[in-house]
């Protein structure tokens, strides 16, 4: 946004990466409320031919928000985990996605590494 100014913007930033806006967002997501406009302002190839599967819950994003995160910068999602994987992302509490991950040697990332990723 031409208005904003680099400060004014790492303090937005930094605020909705807070514990407490995360709580505040989980919150408005458990009422209803969508944010489904600000994944579509994410484009890109910045994942272009990379693969990801998500496994665990996840607290900033709904699964369908990361999952079109990454189709937009040009990555693909899909359900299960094989040696084609490039990424599993690790929310919490996660399943028999995250053991095979680990015994394929596929790269596991947290929650906010694939925030950082996707630009968020």
């Amino acid at each position: 946004m031409p208005e904003v100014g680099g400060r004014v913007a790492r303090a937005i930033n930094e605020y909705f990466h807070s514990p407490e806006a995360r709580r505040l967002l989980a919150k408005l997501r458990k009422a209803g409320f969508s944010f489904d406009a600000v994944s579509e302002l994410v484009r890109g190839d910045a994942l272009a031919g990379k693969t990801f599967v998500l496994t665990g819950s996840l607290q900033a994003l709904s699964r369908d928000e990361a999952e079109r995160a990454i189709v937009a910068l040009g990555g693909r999602a899909t359900s299960s985990v094989s040696k084609n994987t490039d990424y599993v992302v690790v929310g919490d509490n996660p399943g028999s996605k995250y053991d095979k991950a680990r015994q394929l040697g596929v790269k596991t990332v947290t929650e906010q590494e694939f925030l950082r990723l996707i630009g968020q």
